[in-house]
C-alpha cells in the first residue's frame, strides 16, 4: 500500500511538472507574429478569450460525468478572475513583471491554509518555498527597482495598478488551485471545461467589440494555443491534484515562469535578464534539494516494508 501510495504522489508530480512544462509555451504563442496586427492594448484578452474558448471546447468531447456541485461556481469566479487580473497586469506592467508576480501564488496558499484551517506547510517544503522566496524577490526588486529605468514598470501609467493586479493574480491562482484540490473527486476534464468556457463567455465582449476576428492561420495557431497550452496541462494538474497538495503543486508550477524566459529566448524574441536567470536559479535549487536529496533522506529513513 505505502509502495503504491508514493508511486501515485509520484505520478501526481510528473503530471504537475508536464503541466508547468506546457503552460511555459504561453509567451510564445502570445508573441507570435501570426497575431502582430492585433492592436497590442487589448491583445492579451482577445487571446484570452479565444484560448479559453478553443480550451473549452477541445475539453467537452472528454467529459464523462458532469454533476453540478456548489463549489463550481466560487473556481469559476476566481479562475475568471485570475485570468482577468493576470492579463491586465500585462497590459498595464511588463509581460515579466506579471509572471513572476502571479509566482507568488504558494505563498497565497500558505496564508489561506492558515487562516481558513489553521496548518501549516509539511517541513520538508519550507526550504522551497524560502528559496522560491529568494528568487521571486530578487526578480521583482529588480524589474520594479529604480535601477532598472528601461522595463520600469512603475514609470508607465498606471504600473502600480499593474504591479497590484499582479499580486492579484497570484492569490486568484492559489485560490484556484485550491478549489481544484477540493474538487479533485469530479471529472476532471469537466471540472477543467467549465472554468474555460465560462471565462471564454465572460471575456467575449472586450474580446469582439473591436469587430476584429481571426483568420486564416490564426485559427490553427489560437487552436494550438488553447489546446497545448491551456486544455492538455490543465487536465494535468487536477489528475495530479488528486494525489498532490495545492501548496505543493504551486512550488512544482514555479517551474512555469523558470522556463518560459528560457523557451522565448531560444525563439529569439527576448533575451532574460541577468536577475531573471539568478532568481531562477534559486527556485531550481529549492526545487532540487526538496525533491533530489530530502526525498532519498525520507526514503532512507523509512523502515523495510514487510
Amino acid at each position: 500500500m505505502r509502495a503504491s501510495g508514493a508511486g501515485s504522489v509520484r505520478m501526481g508530480r510528473l503530471a504537475i511538472i508536464g503541466a508547468a512544462l506546457l503552460w511555459s509555451s504561453s509567451g510564445l504563442f502570445a508573441k507570435s507574429a501570426f497575431f502582430a496586427d492585433w492592436p497590442e492594448s487589448w491583445r492579451g484578452l482577445q487571446l484570452a478569450a479565444w484560448r479559453a474558448l478553443f480550451a473549452g471546447l477541445v475539453l467537452l468531447p472528454w467529459v464523462r460525468r458532469p454533476r453540478w456541485n456548489p463549489l463550481l461556481v466560487p473556481l469559476v469566479a476566481v479562475f475568471a478572475l485570475m485570468s482577468g487580473s493576470y492579463l491586465s497586469a500585462v497590459v498595464l506592467t511588463t509581460a515579466a513583471n506579471a509572471i513572476w508576480l502571479q509566482a507568488t501564488s504558494p505563498w497565497w496558499v500558505l496564508i489561506f491554509t492558515f487562516l481558513l484551517f489553521g496548518t501549516w506547510p509539511d517541513r520538508r517544503q519550507w526550504l522551497p518555498l524560502i528559496f522560491a522566496g529568494l528568487g521571486v524577490g530578487l526578480i521583482l526588486s529588480c524589474e520594479l527597482g529604480p535601477w532598472t529605468a528601461g522595463s520600469n514598470s512603475l514609470l508607465r501609467p498606471y504600473g502600480r495598478m499593474g504591479v497590484l493586479l499582479g499580486l492579484a493574480s497570484g492569490a486568484f491562482f492559489g485560490a484556484t488551485a485550491m478549489l481544484m484540490r477540493a474538487l479533485r473527486t469530479e471529472d476532471g476534464a469537466w471540472l477543467v471545461a467549465v472554468p474555460h468556457l465560462a471565462t471564454a463567455a465572460l471575456l467575449a465582449p472586450w474580446a469582439l467589440r473591436h469587430g476584429i476576428w481571426p483568420t486564416g492561420w490564426q485559427w490553427l495557431v489560437l487552436a494550438a494555443f488553447g489546446t497545448l497550452q491551456m486544455a492538455i496541462p490543465y487536465r494535468l494538474f487536477t489528475w495530479g491534484l488528486r494525489t498532490v497538495s495545492a501548496q505543493e503543486a504551486l512550488l512544482l508550477g514555479l517551474l512555469e515562469p523558470v522556463l518560459m524566459p528560457l523557451w522565448v529566448y531560444l525563439a529569439g524574441q527576448e533575451t532574460p535578464a541577468w536577475w531573471t536567470l539568478l532568481g531562477a536559479g534559486f527556485i531550481l535549487v529549492g526545487l532540487v534539494w526538496r525533491y533530489v536529496f530530502l526525498e532519498n533522506w525520507h526514503k532512507n529513513q523509512l523502515p523495510p516494508a514487510p
